[in-house]
């Protein structure tokens, strides 16, 4: 009788703990501690990337895998956004703001197309096509029919532009163009009418149309001559986010479900996976169904227009997406505190709980062992807004406002249980200056000091203060993360009027001595919370005070990887104002109380994505 070594050339293992690398794919093994055999299982899901950084729908999109696209216009708008496979970064706009456009849902980040669409109301339909190269939209050879709400299939060098509405109106076509990487070319029509209907498949020689408005449930594919009528889907829907090939594909949602069907070149079959929400008017890209991308679009569920993100992968691996969970809450609300430590030790101190007079400002402390606050010693000087870094057992606290409001410049060490004043203080009477570091070297920068705002910066050694580099610009408010010979600070205001409007989006970097203005925020903001005490190249953005619309707190959370800021997962609750608790070698993070209209007591703990093999127990039933 044929044995499994002589089929698959190895025999059965025997191992005290299941293995954890692509080797086991495809082999059976006994586990000896579980006393059972097991094996590794090819799965696919759904998990959540960062979210893009304007939300919208009926965008056009360019990409092939989940790991790099582009989403361009939308709304009407001429934003364009690229995904690294962590999260959305801003890239150069259209020469066009539109909606309702075409795109290459097969195609390259460094090449790619987007076309038609409207630029208004009713009865604005465009022809335009643009080419992206990587750094630049350029304007090429239009549609032959102007229109929008396409079905698209392709690359920057052969796509295919199908159905649609010509007038902008509701008016319905079932013409079909070809474009060769010059020019579009009338082919052969549609088998039914269309519009909002999803398109994929590798451009003019394959395709396949999904759904669309008067279509009821029909798909078709596109031979490179020809439609042809395939059966039909499952689902009744238009706007769906699809992506992978003529004969083997994926369509998710729709206005507005959650439900995904799979084809197979034979039958349309709903699938056990879901999308996270009902979502329609998005887009998918991917030129595989194997591995896609599912962005934007409207659901009714949030409610409203989105930048939600849902990575699709087919592996050994079981995904869980980055995604943040609440900790233990905070004994009281508060606002303005400093902040040192871990995840799992964390310091906060000091701080504004609201009332009258002196009554606001405290010098209370919390300590964080992973999963709930303490009470730890009393700060000699109760101050908000303060300078704070180090660690949970050699926690530093200098300057902020004390009472009245009195800005003051004394300093305190805290050794775990108990804080003792420092005896140099710090070289101005500053609040809302940006700190990082650890006791022994520490960074403050920027901040108010009752007069000014200051572009000073300052190197702490443990004992005393000496100047460091000057800031390019004189503001307050700013995040910060980083070590004292590698930091960054970010956002901030410069005190206009109003002044919540005035958050800014800059980004300011250190090496230890000089100060570079590098790549931008997302957006401006104020009292933006940062962690990361690595260096200056893994850095986090959580919260704020938005510019616009002015003075609103967020729940965005950005990460900076030396080079540029992009999206990740957002938290539950918009906050400003919030715990400075920073992270070491590890990707986690935290962020406790702050004030979004009223003080925050909760506590949101950062995992990243992680992935593990699909190991299943083997059974006989």
């Amino acid at each position: 009788m044929t044995d499994y070594k002589n089929i698959f050339g190895k025999p059965v293992k025997f191992l005290a703990t299941d293995p954890d690398n692509a080797e086991a794919e495809g082999q059976i093994w006994y586990n000896s501690t579980d006393g059972a055999f097991k094996n590794v299982l090819v799965g696919a899901a759904f998990s959540s990337g960062g979210p893009l950084s304007s939300p919208r729908n009926q965008m056009g999109g360019i990409g092939s895998t989940n790991s790099a696209a582009i989403a361009a216009g939308g709304g009407p708008s001429s934003d364009s956004e690229e995904y690294n496979g962590v999260g959305w970064t801003t890239t150069p706009s259209l020469n066009q703001s539109r909606t309702i456009l075409g795109g290459s849902p097969s195609g390259s980040v460094t090449a790619g197309i987007v076309y038609g669409g409207q630029t208004g109301g009713s009865g604005t339909t465009q022809g335009s096509t643009e080419n992206y190269d990587g750094t630049s939209w350029t304007e090429v050879n239009n549609l032959n029919t102007a229109r929008s709400a396409m079905g698209a299939a392709g690359t920057a060098s052969s796509n295919l532009a199908f159905g649609g509405d010509p007038t902008g109106v509701g008016a319905i076509t079932d013409a079909t163009e070809s474009w060769n990487g010059i020019s579009w070319t009338e082919v052969n029509n549609l088998n039914d009418n269309g519009t909002y209907l999803a398109g994929v498949g590798s451009g003019n020689d394959s395709a396949l149309a999904i759904d669309g408005g008067s279509r009821t449930s029909a798909s078709e594919q596109w031979d490179g001559t020809s439609w042809t009528s395939t059966p039909n889907t499952n689902l009744d829907i238009q706007s769906r986010q699809a992506f992978g090939t003529a004969t083997s594909a994926i369509a998710a949602g729709g206005n507005y479900v959650t439900t995904v069907e799979e084809w197979n070149n034979t039958v349309w079959s709903t699938s056990p996976l879901t999308l996270s929400i009902a979502v329609g008017q998005g887009y998918g890209i991917g030129s595989a169904s194997t591995n896609g991308l599912v962005f934007g679009g409207f659901s009714p569920s949030i409610p409203g227009t989105t930048g939600a993100t849902e990575e699709y992968n087919t592996s050994i691996n079981v995904i869980t997406g980055a995604a943040f969970s609440s900790g233990g809450s905070l004994p009281v609300g508060k606002q303005g505190f400093g902040g040192a430590g871990t995840r799992s030790a964390s310091l906060i101190f000091g701080g504004y709980i609201g009332g009258p007079g002196t009554t606001g400002y405290v010098a209370t402390t919390e300590e964080y062992n992973g999963s709930s606050w303490s009470g730890g010693g009393a700060m000699p000087t109760s101050r908000s807004n303060p300078i704070g870094f180090g660690t949970q057992t050699a926690g530093v606290a200098f300057a902020g406002l004390d009472n009245v409001p009195v800005y003051i410049s004394t300093g305190d060490h805290y050794d775990g249980s108990t804080w003792t004043a420092t005896p140099n203080n710090y070289p101005s009477n500053a609040t809302n200056a940006s700190s990082c570091g650890t006791q022994t070297a520490g960074l403050a920068a920027n901040g108010f000091d009752s007069t000014a705002y200051l572009n000073t910066s300052n190197e702490y050694d443990g004992t005393s203060w000496t100047a460091g580099g000057t800031v390019p610009v004189s503001w307050s408010g700013r995040g910060t993360g980083g070590i004292q010979t590698s930091a960054i600070i970010f956002g901030g205001t410069d005190g206009g009027s109003p002044f919540p409007a005035s958050g800014q989006s800059q980004s300011d970097e250190y090496n230890g001595s000089t100060w570079t203005t590098v790549p931008s925020l997302t957006s401006g903001r104020i009292y933006p919370h940062g962690t990361g005490n690595t260096s200056a190249d893994n850095v986090r953005s959580m919260g704020g005070r938005l510019a616009s619309p002015a003075g609103t707190p967020t729940t965005e959370h950005l990460i900076y990887d030396g080079t540029v800021w992009s999206t990740q997962p957002s938290m539950t609750t918009a906050r400003q104002q919030a715990g400075i608790t920073v992270y070491s070698s590890t990707p986690e993070a935290m962020v406790a109380g702050g004030h979004n209209g009223s003080f925050v007591t909760a506590t949101e703990e950062f995992t990243p994505e992680t992935s593990a093999l699909n190991i299943k127990t083997i059974t006989t039933s």
